[in-house]
């Protein structure tokens, strides 16, 4: 893999002492200090989520995290507080000390795949659904025991039960005992006869990027009838829920408004606009400069339950999502404004297992491509409901797992394939996201 140095002059901006002995490309570090070794190719973090710095020093804002198995790039090393040896740049404003990594001759990579330690592995990395990083599955009816040594799983007490119901994300499986186990991302094994796998929901918004256009709509319901005219009076068909259908006009009825859903040529069709979820254009947010920029940003409107990404004033992406079922104000409840993401995480887990008032305790490790964008207010990929287009949440914004990963790479800060997590920085700000 090559070295990116597209960012590296940004980077580098103020650091003129910087030196290497053959006067070439990066790794630099400070004059009079040891060069970076020739063979070196990349710096492995020693555990996962390991911290990056902004800057090399301890006390600096951070940047990110990194995962365990990475290969990060190298671009410099220097001497800074809080670390005994150096702070190895790694990526734009991004500082890992040297104590919690070390260098390697491999090329710059994403996280290898874990060693079998002689156990027998069941298959090949199965394919996951579009959209997930991991496997996901819910703890069954009985509850469920994790344990740290697969070795001696059938010997001692497990180090974690798991309820029922809460979900895992499983990154291996092995043969141990007799059976089959997973482990997952926290590192405990459990057997898969008390776990039941997810099927998250295929559902994929609509790429609008080539005609910027928003007329058409989502079905809402599980089925929705189809007329021959606007007064409803009699049913040609029926279209299905997630089904996508044009929006050609909308008329006032007794029933209610119905909208024809056929082009100008064909069999006339109507639909009732109640049965329709449809995505609307709206003007960007003051922040982000209006109409003239090009900046993207992401629009939420709570009444249809849609979500739509901007370029500029040009609509590129929409979509269904599911926001908070609590009233107005309430801890349930998405609220409205306009924000910017504060962080992006690959995953991270949500649960409410401290608030012992919780009419229901939830548990979901490894929720997958997280967004905060106000306090602990999210995008995030949803595999545990097919609700999408009707309020389902805790407060956060639901997506469907595609749409999720469609959107962790649309928006700022940009998160390499070797980290964890990353926060905005000066040269990339968090993308605007308004809920109206």
């Amino acid at each position: 893999m090559k070295r990116a140095l597209g960012a590296l002059p940004l980077l580098l901006l103020g650091s003129a002492g910087w030196a290497r002995a053959d006067g070439g490309l990066p790794p630099w570090s400070d004059p009079g200090d040891l060069p970076v070794p020739t063979w070196a190719r990349s710096i492995v973090p020693f555990k996962n989520d390991q911290v990056l710095q902004t800057m090399p020093d301890v006390s600096a804002s951070r940047r990110g995290g990194v995962t365990l198995g990475s290969r990060l790039p190298v671009y410099g090393a220097r001497r800074g507080a809080g670390c005994e040896g150096r702070w190895w740049l790694v990526g734009p404003y991004a500082w890992l000390c040297s104590d919690a990594a070390e260098l390697s001759v491999d090329e710059p990579s994403p996280p290898l795949l874990p060693a079998s330690e002689g156990f027998l592995s069941t298959l090949p990395p199965k394919v996951v659904g579009e959209g997930l990083p991991y496997r996901y599955f819910f703890v069954g009816k009985d509850g469920a025991s994790g344990f740290r040594d697969l070795v001696h799983a059938d010997e001692e007490a497990p180090d974690q039960d798991f309820e029922a119901g809460f979900a895992v994300a499983i990154t291996e499986e092995r043969v141990a005992h007799g059976e089959r186990w997973g482990r997952t991302r926290n590192g405990e094994w459990i057997a898969l006869r008390e776990l039941g796998e997810a099927h998250p929901a295929s559902f994929k918004g609509e790429d609008v990027s080539a005609s910027g256009s928003l007329d058409f709509a989502w079905v809402s319901p599980d089925r929705a009838n189809v007329y021959a005219a606007p007064t409803a009076s009699k049913v040609v068909g029926s279209r299905v829920h997630f089904e996508v259908v044009p929006w050609r006009e909308e008329q006032a009825a007794p029933g209610g408004a119905m909208v024809r859903v056929s082009d100008d040529g064909a069999p006339a069709a109507w639909m009732r606009a109640r049965d329709l979820l449809r995505p609307k254009l709206a003007p960007p947010p003051e922040d982000i400069g209006g109409a003239a920029t090009q900046e993207r940003w992401i629009d939420i409107e709570l009444a249809s339950q849609t979500l739509v990404a901007y370029e500029g004033a040009r609509p590129v992406y929409a979509t269904l999502v599911s926001t908070g079922r609590g009233p107005v104000g309430s801890e349930s409840a998405t609220p409205p404004g306009v924000h910017r993401i504060w962080v992006k995480l690959r995953s991270t887990n949500m649960g409410n297992l401290q608030n012992e008032d919780a009419e229901e305790h939830y548990s979901i490790e490894d929720v997958p491509y997280v967004q905060f964008f106000d306090k602990a207010v999210a995008l995030h990929g949803a595999f545990w409901h097919r609700s999408f287009g009707h309020v389902h949440s805790h407060g956060c914004v639901n997506l469907a797992p595609a749409d999720a990963a469609w959107l962790f790479g649309f928006t700022s800060p940009h998160v390499p394939a070797a980290w964890s997590a990353a926060l905005p920085v000066r040269i990339e700000p968090g993308t605007t996201v308004r809920v109206r």
